[in-house]
């Protein structure tokens, strides 16, 4: 078999053609899809751009091909924001209602929003403290 000799041009110009089609494939894959059905025409898309990236020959960029073809993908999915802000609570208080008394009624305190608050769900957690102080009534003196 004939050996070439490695030419550092003929790579410079391979590379460039290859940063060029996967620019150009970028750009396609991140256009916004403005008409109705963009779902349909997100997962159209996505199928094109997979089609496109199993002509790749090198295993290393088809599957960045495919990455950034699924990444794209997932961008254009919708979504859903919460709609109902009081949610949370009604579940934090519902997670009091299987304590027994008198804790359930201090977590409910706890939850809004009387005693301490420190620590955050980055951090790990929020810890809720609050002080209930009982007094015991006095002993009566036995004769």
């Amino acid at each position: 078999m004939p050996r070439f000799p490695h030419h550092p041009f003929r790579a410079s110009i391979l590379l460039v053609g290859l940063a060029a089609i996967v620019a150009s494939l970028g750009a396609g894959l991140t256009q916004a899809a403005t008409k109705p059905g963009a779902a349909n025409s997100a997962s159209a898309q996505y199928q094109r751009d997979r089609a496109q990236c199993a002509r790749l020959r090198d295993h290393d960029e088809r599957a960045n091909c495919l990455s950034e073809a699924s990444t794209a993908f997932a961008r254009k999915q919708s979504t859903r924001t919460d709609d109902d802000p009081g949610r949370y609570e009604r579940n934090a208080l519902q997670r009091c209602d299987r304590l027994a008394e008198p804790d359930s009624s201090d977590c409910r305190a706890r939850i809004k929003g009387q005693g301490t608050r420190s620590g955050s769900v980055s951090g790990g957690g929020i810890y809720r403290e609050l002080v209930t102080v009982d007094v015991a009534p006095e002993a009566t003196p036995s004769k």
